[in-house]
């Protein structure tokens, strides 16, 4: 028997933990579980979307100045009562059966750390639909995130991430680099001698509050991060991880030598794009939506891309302090 409690960091979103908790007065579990909420400096609380909900759920509600999301999260495990913590976004919904997956998959095969995928409820727009399909299919980086990750051991992320309340204890949960912190823990518990696992039938609905250029922003961030992180874990670093950059370069170089009249390079690039287009259609039945996950895609591409190649020249070769060139990834204690 697992004692189950919910770490929710959240930040100017009172609207999204109000769709949270109210998905959570679903959920078919009849055991105790407890809630930790924990307002990171927002000047928009959630206190009295809290207090609604105060008498149908258990929840413990803590305000601090803002720190950023991994320490937001170590502090709702230092203050939380479980003995396996649940780690969520406030921009998740869960589906009714969430702590009896859980459940079921820790009894099946008992890890110190897990990650569940993330899918695109039915009320979503179009654009969340979109960034979905690129942020999990296998076609795309996504696929670590959303289905399964073929290239090694699974690295999962905090919109949907347990953790035993002993490897959080040791490992001194998340540091403060963001994005980045998700893969930084795992590594960090794999040199503890934890294990990470994939749950890939405990699911969320992950509602991303994103436009275009937010997920550009975000995944150029992502980009910067991994050769911070390829630094920091000796290792760690794979030769798949410059994908994103060589794809958008030979993108742009297909599109120089098609205007000279050679079009094999760019015929490549058209036939992935058809591809991703086809199979984001049949998901969704939405030739708009098709169209948005291509476009989407090469945003992802480049965004990461650039960010990778950059932050590469940066902290590999040039060996600058990644805090210092980066100062927007990391949150100071």
């Amino acid at each position: 028997m697992y004692n189950f409690s919910f770490i929710i960091p959240v930040f100017n979103r009172p609207n999204e933990i109000e769709e949270l908790l109210q998905s959570m007065t679903n959920l078919d579990y009849d055991k105790a579980y407890e809630i930790v909420i924990i307002e990171d400096g927002s000047n928009e609380t959630s206190k009295s979307v809290v207090d609604k909900f105060s008498k149908q759920l258990s929840i413990n509600y803590y305000f601090k100045e803002n720190s950023g999301p991994g320490d937001s999260r170590n502090y709702g495990m230092q203050l939380a009562k479980g003995d396996y913590f649940l780690i969520l976004d406030s921009d998740i919904i869960l589906p009714s059966n969430y702590l009896k997956e859980v459940e079921v998959a820790l009894n099946k095969k008992f890890v110190d750390c897990f990650g569940g995928i993330d899918n695109a409820h039915n009320s979503f727009t179009d654009l969340q639909k979109a960034i979905n399909f690129v942020m999990t299919s296998f076609l795309t980086t996504g696929g670590i995130r959303g289905g399964g990750e073929q290239l090694g051991k699974f690295q999962p992320r905090s919109f949907n991430l347990g953790i035993s309340k002993n490897a959080f204890e040791t490992s001194k949960g998340f540091g403060n680099i963001h994005p980045g912190e998700d893969p930084d823990l795992s590594m960090r518990l794999w040199d503890l001698g934890y294990e990470t696992a994939l749950f890939s039938k405990v699911e969320v609905f992950h509602k991303r509050r994103i436009s275009w250029s937010k997920f550009k922003t975000q995944v150029n961030k992502f980009g910067k991060c991994r050769p911070i992180l390829n630094t920091w874990h000796k290792g760690s670093g794979k030769l798949t991880y410059w994908f994103p950059t060589i794809f958008s370069v030979g993108f742009m170089l297909g599109i120089l030598l098609s205007l000279l009249g050679y079009l094999q390079l760019i015929s490549l690039y058209l036939g992935y794009i058809q591809l991703l287009f086809i199979l984001s259609t049949i998901q969704y039945r939405s030739f708009k939506i098709g169209i948005m996950t291509v476009w989407a895609t090469l945003i992802q591409f480049y965004g990461y891309g650039i960010g990778f190649l950059e932050s590469t020249i940066k902290i590999k070769w040039l060996k600058k302090n990644p805090e210092t060139v980066f100062p927007n990834l990391f949150f100071k204690k």
